[in-house]
């Protein structure tokens, strides 16, 4: 088992069904252009933070991050892990 790789849960923000809160439990940074990553951080998106996808359809994914709607690209999407809330 290579133990160098950090362990990332299995649900991306793309697959996380609508209106279930989540929160970011690690993004890929390394799966993302600059300009991609830059524009998630300039939006709050780090480790910790609560999300929720409000809608989903054949192209960008609306989601909610603190009190903003944002709509981000499915591949940036896919690589931000999140754990559902309890």
């Amino acid at each position: 088992m290579d133990m160098s790789r950090p362990i990332v849960p299995s649900l991306s923000l793309e697959t996380l069904p609508r209106f279930q809160r989540a929160t970011v439990a690690a993004i890929e940074w390394s799966r993302l252009e600059a300009p991609q990553a830059r524009r998630l951080r300039e939006l709050g998106f780090d480790e910790g933070v609560d999300v929720e996808v409000l809608h989903r359809s054949g192209g960008p994914i609306a989601c909610r991050i603190g009190r903003m709607t944002v709509a981000l690209r499915r591949a940036v999407a896919a690589a931000v892990h999140v754990s559902p809330a309890a």
